[in-house]
């Protein structure tokens, strides 16, 4: 353990003996999110080509915000927007830190565009109403099936809205359907299931290429280190709407943020050592995962599954024990979510290296 003055210390030890300090206990007391037995939430582990790469981003130290102070990043993170935005149905897009900001990104561009009401499913993530509250737009929540998806009959007038859909709720991991719906704006949230478009998995996105706009997290199942995601737009019109500029500006500058880090450049080195087929492979491998362990679920005497997984994340709770007992014994590798009434254990297969028999047996070590 190590101990920390409570004081702001007056001099230093200097960089070295700070690295060997802090260096080892930072790995030694992390999550192991790589470990055999990890399916707990939404963060897998950084693919390792990726973290290397963050080192010589956090080194060179480029701001997005002038080419001038970019040039290989800038051209880098045109190029990674130009192989991931078609394969979307998107003409254009931009790096965001995070996929909060790519939704609300996206949201201005809806309100720039006339929409004033932001409709979502009640289980849509927070980062939604939240960005309905920045931008000044009414919120309306609309209630979901026992499914988990949004009700498409209970949807209001939608003339004036931006509907958002989600591909891959954050509780349940469902994907609305997301055939188009006449509205102002159509925005879908994939932070977490949207790479599933560039796996064999692809059906279950039907009727993405429609939106007006689609947020991915690219540190979800793109592997990448925190923090990253893209906004996607299919009108380039949307563009110049949320897109201000200033004479201290070498470009107008378009998005939410300013100054940005060259996240395009740990994805790249994964495209580029992985594939398609490589990032597919790592994804499908988790979806495997999840469907295994639901069946084993579901067999079991000792567990209720509360649905078939549809985008690596598992709901189910146990028959006899206390659920928030159960949760407590798996140590950080779930988290719970309720439905109704009722407290489900939640784990997500965002672990590619996560092994199906070890995780069984914490499963069952935790129902006693």
């Amino acid at each position: 353990m190590i101990e920390l003055s409570e004081a702001f210390p007056e001099t230093g030890i200097g960089e070295e003996a700070v690295l060997d300090l802090l260096g080892a206990a930072a790995m030694a007391r992390a999550a192991d999110l790589a470990a055999p037995d990890a399916l707990a939430h939404m963060d897998p582990p950084s693919a390792p080509v990726a973290a290397r790469m963050a080192y010589f981003v956090a080194q060179a130290n480029q701001n997005m915000l002038h080419p001038a102070t970019s040039p290989f990043a800038t051209l880098v993170e045109a190029r990674v927007l130009e192989w991931i935005a078609p394969a979307f149905g998107m003409a254009w897009g931009q790096f965001c830190s995070g996929s909060t900001l790519a939704n609300l990104t996206a949201l201005w561009a809806a309100r720039e565009a006339g929409a004033r009401t932001v409709v979502a499913s009640a289980e849509a993530h927070i980062s939604v109403p939240k960005a309905a509250r920045i931008l000044g737009m009414d919120y309306h929540p609309v209630p979901v099936g026992d499914d988990g998806r949004l009700i498409r009959a209970a949807l209001p007038d939608l003339a004036d809205a931006a509907l958002v859909l989600t591909a891959g709720t954050t509780g349940r991991g469902v994907i609305d359907d997301l055939t188009p719906v006449p509205a102002r704006w159509l925005h879908v949230d994939a932070a977490w299931a949207g790479p599933l478009q560039l796996t064999s998995y692809r059906d279950r996105l039907a009727g993405i290429e429609a939106a007006d706009s689609i947020a991915i997290s690219a540190h979800k199942w793109f592997f990448q280190p925190k923090g990253a995601a893209l906004a996607l737009f299919r009108s380039e019109a949307a563009r110049a709407s949320i897109t201000l500029t200033s004479s201290y500006l070498a470009r107008p500058n378009c998005g939410v943020e300013g100054t940005r880090s060259a996240a395009a450049l740990p994805l790249l080195a994964t495209l580029l050592a992985w594939g398609r087929e490589g990032l597919a492979q790592r994804i499908e491998r988790c979806m495997a995962i999840t469907e295994e362990l639901a069946q084993r679920l579901d067999a079991d005497p000792r567990t209720v599954l509360k649905h078939w997984p549809e985008s690596g994340v598992l709901n189910w709770r146990p028959v006899e024990r206390d659920t928030g007992a159960v949760i407590a014994a798996l140590d950080g590798t779930s988290s719970a979510f309720t439905i109704g009434e009722t407290v489900w254990v939640r784990q997500v297969a965002a672990n590619p290296h996560a092994d199906v028999d070890a995780i069984w047996v914490r499963i069952c070590t935790a129902l006693g």
